[in-house]
């Protein structure tokens, strides 16, 4: 009978050793000096600096990209996906007002590519130097039969510190206040469900279908990495009194803004107060997709929201360009009983 071996039923660990030695150079140009552990340790040390903070609280958060994952797949390219994995988590937790310190990454695949692992692990790097964040260890995990060889997933985790007295977490928005909305770059990485249904089912778009309206195709356009605003939050954090910030993921604006909207209070957003981008209205019109489905699953234009005082809006929104991130006021607070409302 011949012999079996974990290779012959589908785990190469030599294959896994030789991925861990290529993308080792490329993590490590994410280290800030806080690291004090090297690639491949059982665990990662990071020393907080408690000299920067008086009282430091740590935040954390953790995300996928979902089935933008489909999209990598369909174009064979997987050197961005990894943006959208590191701008999910870290946008989260820049909204309580953190620093990004550390991420970590889980990468599942049916049968490890090295070559396409580290393309995936290059858009992981880009995303932490992007949010300031280092990228001190991860796991890849080796799954035949439960993935396709030529499929992966991905999930991260990311850690930041805030002083305890400098938490944002909307309990200081006021009526009057007004709403700053940033301006994304695509559909981020929520609703690809229905996007993909819409391109592939009903218009029966191939991934390099050219769409004239986004001069590009439909396979770029939506590999468009997520937008990560870290440098925009870095901005105006020393020069505006913030009040409040939504990452808006999925559930659009309407689900997203009301989390750090408290009782009594209601964020008014005044419809077409900004541009919204072609790609939405092209899903819109392909799919015959109601106005409160759109709102309800899609970004619209606007990645991230920053509520503060009436006096920062024109101030807040020319540092924000300068810093080339468009901004545009989309809203105020008023009293009510309804969390969000249009107008």
């Amino acid at each position: 009978m011949e012999e079996l071996t974990y290779k012959k039923a589908g785990v190469d660990i030599d294959e896994g050793d030789r991925f861990v030695s290529l993308i080792s150079p490329l993590v490590k140009k994410t280290f800030r000096p806080e690291v004090m552990t090297d690639i491949g340790s059982f665990g990662a040390l990071f020393k907080l600096d408690v000299g920067k903070y008086k009282e430091p609280v740590l935040v954390s958060g953790t995300d996928g990209v979902g089935t933008k994952l489909k999209i990598a797949f369909m174009m064979d390219r997987h050197d961005t996906i990894g943006i959208d994995l590191v701008a999910m988590c870290v946008n989260d937790i820049l909204t309580l007002g953190a620093e990004p310190l550390f991420f970590l990454d889980y990468l599942a695949t049916g049968k490890l590519k090295p070559e396409k692992a580290k393309d995936v692990v290059k858009g992981i790097v880009e995303g932490c130097r992007e949010s300031g964040c280092a990228l001190i260890g991860g796991e890849t995990a080796e799954m035949p039969g439960f993935y396709g060889e030529e499929e992966y997933d991905l999930a991260g985790f990311a850690v930041g510190v805030v002083d305890k007295d400098r938490i944002i977490d909307g309990s200081k928005i006021k009526e009057g206040d007004v709403i700053i909305g940033l301006a994304s770059s695509g559909l981020h990485s929520n609703g690809y469900s229905l996007a993909r249904k819409v391109f592939f089912d009903v218009a029966k778009f191939d991934i390099d279908t050219h769409i004239p309206e986004l001069d590009t195709t439909i396979g770029e356009e939506l590999l468009k990495p997520t937008r990560i605003y870290v440098k925009a939050f870095n901005a105006l954090k020393e020069k505006m009194d913030i009040h409040g910030m939504a990452h808006i993921t999925g559930g659009g604006i309407v689900g997203n803004v009301p989390r750090i909207i408290k009782n009594g209070l209601t964020a008014v957003i005044t419809e077409n107060s900004w541009p919204v981008l072609p790609i939405f209205n092209i899903i819109k019109r392909l799919g015959h997709v109601p106005d409160n489905d759109m709102k309800k699953t899609f970004n619209l234009g606007i990645g991230y929201v920053i509520v503060l005082p009436e006096e920062n809006s024109v101030h807040s929104i020319s540092v924000l360009k300068q810093y080339g991130f468009d901004a545009y006021h989309i809203g105020f607070i008023e009293k009510g009983g309804e969390k969000i409302r249009y107008v």
